[in-house]
């Protein structure tokens, strides 16, 4: 028969932990970086900036910017632990070991914001995935669309090259956060969830709502997004949601990624996603072959 101390030492789970692959810079993986430090305290993680930007020469002018391509640089962890070279990615570290495992790597950013949260052991209103199967289902619809409708259209209004186009892009968006703003009405807000509980749908927006401020620098006043009634709600949610510690802690200089953010504005960045939307598809319909750089 076990010993007391036997049963209460092998009854203690130890906290997960991670090496963190990331960008700073990047909306993608600042969806896991939300959903770790809503879990702070439950999960632990190393950051490694696994993701960065080089210039190569442009000769032929091909960008329009009378400069250098620049090019995503990724580190060799990342080539080989998430099979696109994507952050963010989770690689776990044995507790007792210390030791990574990196055949079971998780990467997308949607899969890994239910997967920290499961693994956080997390319990009722702290859990991003709500234990109602209703509002779990409910919220895998929306992440799915808000997906598509509000963060994948940011990218059309900043690589298109002509004003027709960035402006349906944005049209796009706005319609896409109309939607959603409706939605937040359905229950008692100001979160996707009831009751004020942060949820994977609003960590899936809340890294492009962030960076929305970005359009009117570089696309000018008429693409701010609008203080209508119809978002109304959307904005009461921002606010909120820009207010927890948790998110404060997580959000990137605005400068600094203002300043990054000229290479898609400007037509220079060569990266997956910019070059999806440059032949014209939806930056969440990248191909891995065809917008290879």
């Amino acid at each position: 028969m076990a010993t007391a101390a036997a049963v209460s030492t092998s009854s203690k789970t130890a906290i997960p932990k991670f090496r963190y692959l990331s960008a700073w810079f990047c909306p993608f993986a600042h969806r896991a970086t939300l959903a770790l430090e809503h879990h702070r305290g439950r999960v632990e993680y190393e950051w490694v900036e696994a993701l960065g930007w080089e210039q190569r020469s442009d000769e032929k002018n091909v960008t329009g910017a009378g400069h250098e391509w620049w090019y995503h640089w990724k580190a060799d962890e990342l080539k080989r632990t998430s099979p696109g070279g994507l952050v963010p990615t989770l690689i776990p570290i044995d507790g007792t070991t210390g030791q990574t495992d990196e055949s079971k790597s998780v990467y997308e950013s949607i899969v890994t914001i239910d997967y920290i949260d499961q693994i956080s052991g997390a319990k009722g209103k702290d859990k991003l995935v709500s234990e109602d199967p209703f509002l779990a289902a409910r919220a895998r619809i929306w992440t799915d669309k808000v997906n598509r409708e509000c963060c994948s259209t940011y990218y059309g209004v900043l690589v298109r090259k002509e004003a027709e186009e960035r402006q349906e892009h944005f049209q796009s968006l706005l319609k896409g956060l109309t939607n959603f703003s409706k939605q937040l009405r359905e229950t008692s807000g100001p979160t996707f969830l009831p009751d004020a509980q942060l949820g994977s749908v609003d960590l899936t927006l809340l890294p492009w709502a962030f960076r929305y401020y970005v359009f009117e620098e570089y696309r000018g006043p008429e693409y701010a997004i609008p203080k209508t009634k119809e978002l109304e709600a959307y904005h009461e949610w921002f606010d909120h949601v820009m207010n927890l510690d948790s998110v404060k802690r997580t959000l990137p200089d605005k400068d600094r990624y203002l300043e990054h953010i000229s290479k898609y504005a400007d037509g220079s960045a060569r990266s997956k996603v910019a070059n999806a939307v440059r032949r014209g598809v939806a930056a969440h319909d990248f191909d891995d072959d065809k917008d290879e750089y």
